[in-house]
């Protein structure tokens, strides 16, 4: 984890085409590395019978403070492949890429 932010458990989801909901709880410092986190852990677990895609919406819901937000898998691509502002954002980019491949 990274050194001065605060980490948070998150519960995240996406909605299936065929209407089921896939979620995972994760602890993480950003929305982006919550994003990757789930991805990693919907890989790993086997359940989903489809991965997010490109297009799919994920919603990061923080336990405390009581926070929801919504980021695209696209979106969390460009976060990736953008520059890092800071060794610890560079840091952080590369981790989160580890996770999701």
């Amino acid at each position: 984890m990274l050194k001065g932010v605060a980490n948070r458990t998150c519960r995240v989801f996406f909605h299936y085409s065929e209407g089921v909901t896939h979620s995972v709880e994760v602890t993480a410092a950003t929305l982006y590395e919550a994003a990757a986190l789930a991805i990693a852990e919907f890989r790993r677990c086997g359940f989903a019978d489809s991965y997010p895609g490109l297009a799919t919406r994920l919603t990061v819901a923080v336990k405390a403070p009581a926070t929801t937000h919504e980021v695209s898998v696209s979106k969390l691509r460009s976060w990736l492949d953008s520059s890092a502002k800071s060794p610890r954002d560079r840091l952080l980019k590369n981790r989160s890429k580890e996770l999701v491949g």
